[in-house]
């Protein structure tokens, strides 16, 4: 039996990424592509690397909540929406049952008891770096899922990261405010009691909730990963994690209701092991979302299986050439400079296939980025004295230092000459070819 589901699943595999999706009717096109995201989502799950970002999250979370929220409290009782701080916190927890109201008053007591005033200037340093940890740990988890090797740069990354900490909870809170109040007014209550119009607004009045849930994870999915997230798929992405947050609270408040023995079990502790499983799949289900925001930007990506997204050789140099020539063309045209994510669209390739192949040209000085976030790339030097070979030898000698077994070998002589000699080949084919000369064959933008 166990033969036989093995043999199973890979005929389903190979059949959902065999399959020609442009050849397919739209309602077939779209099953596939769910087929394939689904796997993805399982492998990215499965191999860990998720659930150990997850897991670092919610030991940051335990270190920074207090004076999160000490932080928030101070700033929206300037504001006068402070009291809005205990009814959202009871709605995270409330998967938690009772005892979600329970942590909840602790947590709240003991940011009533954190007195800013007398912390002095290291104690407010340490507060205020709490705080910006766990949004630097979100950054770099986000960067992970979107394959951003670089981070913010350190004046970016504090203005933003203040930004978030200090407008966040007030634009937050002050929207929870106005709609109170609108929903308050007579206008609003006279709509009440005329129907249909009362039960619309009461169904709207429900569905609130969710949509600020999923608001709240779309700005998170646009504003967190250190590059440009087109707002359809943080949309997509917001929708998923909304729904999957608020499911996975009715079943996990299920399994709390269900379930008495994890008290026997921990004692006093049980309330803390329960938070801490409930930050758990909190976290889990944010970088889920993270997860689909990603594949549904980069489409591609579900063109073919993990593990195969890695170029051979001959593709990484025609990736090269053509990456520069483009790069070459704008520059010289003055049709403005690409980014990772415009290049790699504008080349029908994923992103991180292209990312390693303009971190070797920039090693070789024949790109160079701007120093944007993120940034764009622009040619090193002059088109003319960037020839093909240059470009070639640079994706083929990357890391070619050779072998100290290899150099031991009496061989070694005759192959280190047929390498000279297919390098003379290259050279010679290309005869010093330069990419203002490929610019130059290619239409200008008048003539496209």
């Amino acid at each position: 039996m166990a033969g036989f589901y093995e043999n199973l699943r890979k005929y389903c595999l190979d059949k959902v990424w065999r399959e020609d999706i442009q050849a397919l009717s739209p309602l077939r096109r779209a099953g596939v592509r769910l087929a394939r995201l689904l796997y993805n989502m399982v492998l990215e799950v499965t191999e860990g690397n998720l659930t150990l970002r997850a897991m670092s999250l919610v030991y940051t979370t335990l270190l920074s909540l207090v004076p999160l929220l000490a932080v928030s409290f101070s700033l929206l009782k300037a504001f006068g929406v402070h009291n809005q701080i205990e009814p959202m916190l009871n709605h995270f927890l409330a998967p938690l049952g009772e005892k979600g109201i329970e942590f909840s008053q602790r947590i709240l007591g003991f940011v009533e008891n954190v007195q800013v005033g007398v912390l002095g200037s290291l104690g407010l340093a340490f507060l205020i770096y709490t705080v910006v940890s766990l949004v630097q740990k979100i950054e770099e988890a986000f960067n992970f899922i979107w394959r951003i090797r670089q981070p913010r740069r350190f004046v970016r990354r504090f203005s933003d990261y203040m930004s978030v900490i200090l407008v966040g909870p007030v634009l937050i809170f002050a929207a929870l405010g106005i709609t109170a109040a609108v929903m308050g007014t007579s206008v609003i209550q006279g709509l009440v009691a005329i129907e249909p119009f009362g039960a619309l607004i009461r169904y709207l009045s429900r569905l609130l909730p969710y949509v600020l849930v999923c608001a709240a994870f779309t700005f998170v999915y646009i504003f967190i990963p250190n590059t440009k997230v087109h707002f359809s798929s943080a949309l997509i992405g917001g929708l998923v994690a909304g729904i999957l947050w608020e499911s996975g609270g009715w079943a996990f408040a299920a399994f709390i209701s269900s379930s008495g023995k994890y008290t026997a079990i921990y004692s006093g502790f049980a309330i803390l092991i329960m938070f801490m499983i409930w930050l758990y799949v909190s976290w889990l289900i944010l970088l889920l979302g993270a997860q689909v925001a990603y594949y549904h930007q980069h489409p591609t990506l579900l063109s073919t299986r993990r593990g195969e997204w890695r170029l051979g050789n001959e593709a990484q140099e025609q990736t090269a050439i053509l990456a520069v020539l483009l790069i070459g063309y704008n520059f010289y045209h003055q049709q403005g400079w690409w980014s990772l994510d415009t290049l790699a669209q504008r080349m029908n390739m994923p992103s991180l296939s292209l990312q390693p192949i303009l971190t070797i040209l920039e090693k070789n000085g024949i790109i160079s980025e701007s120093g944007e976030d993120p940034p764009s790339y622009f040619p090193a030097r002059d088109l003319e004295t960037i020839t093909l070979v240059s470009v070639v030898e640079a994706i083929r000698h990357v890391d070619s230092s050779p072998l100290a077994a290899i150099e031991q070998q009496p061989e070694q002589s005759q192959v280190g000459e047929i390498m000279r000699r297919v390098d003379g080949a290259i050279s010679d084919a290309l005869a010093q070819q330069t990419i203002k000369d490929l610019v130059l064959a290619q239409p200008g933008p008048e003539e496209g």
